[in-house]
């Protein structure tokens, strides 16, 4: 038998007292006593606060900004290749809105200076297919060669403005009373008869060649550093056919220089002579291999 106040160690369990004033065993004096779980505290500065809303945490997270270096470079780059994409699709919108108010006989003539650039450049290839047929067939290959070779002298001579030149296309004149025609404007005006086929051009007596420039000179205009005056007279040899049509296109040179209140006007000729000579320059350090 056991004593009925000492612990079974048969189940492991101490026995509870008999008696309600006895003291407890000493394996339950060693157990700490149980501490209850404190609620947690708020954050310094929170308290008596209530919640934020996910609104308001959205609101605090965005303002105010915080900006770093790297992010605004981005947002700089950003904000110039946009810009640059608006200028791009303004100016392409434009050309395709001048197109699109343009009238039918306005469309069929762009259609038919676009015919003649592409039957040039046909014919031209044509003409450097005949010289090397004619050189691989002639009997006297060098003096084939050398007959070629004087005319493609002269043809450079009238590109080079050594020589002078005649036959048929236009004479442009633009009378400028009000002093508005610049120099870009008449470069324009060159550029677009060059891309019609013109294989001559002076302006007032100046030799236009592939090295001329245009610059504004008071109330006239220079070409390479010659002032001329008011009115401009352009003489140009080529196809009239193709060289007046390229002028009067919508949006072209004669509109652009009428919005300026000049007055252009254009005739078609059978015959311009184009006789003012610019001096060959002789090269300082190339020679010719034959020499």
């Amino acid at each position: 038998m056991s004593e009925p106040n000492e612990p079974n160690e048969r189940n492991g369990q101490p026995d509870k007292p008999d008696q309600p004033g006895q003291p407890e065993h000493r394996l339950r004096k060693e157990l700490p006593e149980e501490v209850p779980a404190r609620a947690p505290e708020p954050a310094p500065g929170q308290k008596g606060e209530e919640p934020l809303t996910g609104r308001q945490r959205l609101v605090k997270g965005l303002w105010p900004p915080r900006v770093s270096r790297a992010q605004l470079i981005v947002a700089l780059l950003l904000f110039g290749l946009g810009f640059g994409l608006a200028v791009q699709v303004a100016s392409n919108s434009d050309s395709d809105s001048a197109l699109r108010g343009a009238r039918q006989e306005d469309l069929v003539r762009i259609l038919d200076e676009l015919d003649s650039r592409t039957q040039r450049l046909e014919d031209e290839k044509q003409g450097l297919e005949k010289q090397r047929q004619e050189l691989q067939s002639s009997s006297d290959q060098a003096a084939e060669a050398r007959k070629q070779t004087a005319e493609k002298e002269k043809q450079l001579g009238i590109l080079a403005g050594t020589v002078a030149a005649q036959g048929p296309g236009i004479t442009m004149t633009i009378e400028d009373t009000k002093g508005t025609v610049k120099a870009d404007m008449l470069l324009d005006a060159i550029q677009e008869l060059r891309a019609a086929g013109a294989e001559a051009i002076q302006v007032n007596g100046v030799r236009v060649v592939a090295g001329t420039y245009f610059t504004d000179s008071g109330k006239g205009v220079g070409v390479d550093g010659n002032k001329i005056n008011s009115p401009y007279r352009f003489k140009v040899i080529g196809k009239p056919q193709d060289l007046e049509p390229a002028l009067n296109i919508p949006g072209g040179v004669v509109q652009t220089l009428e919005k300026e209140q000049a007055t252009v006007t254009v005739q078609q000729s059978g015959k311009i002579v184009v006789d003012a000579l610019r001096q060959a320059k002789r090269p300082d350090y190339a020679r010719s291999s034959s020499q």
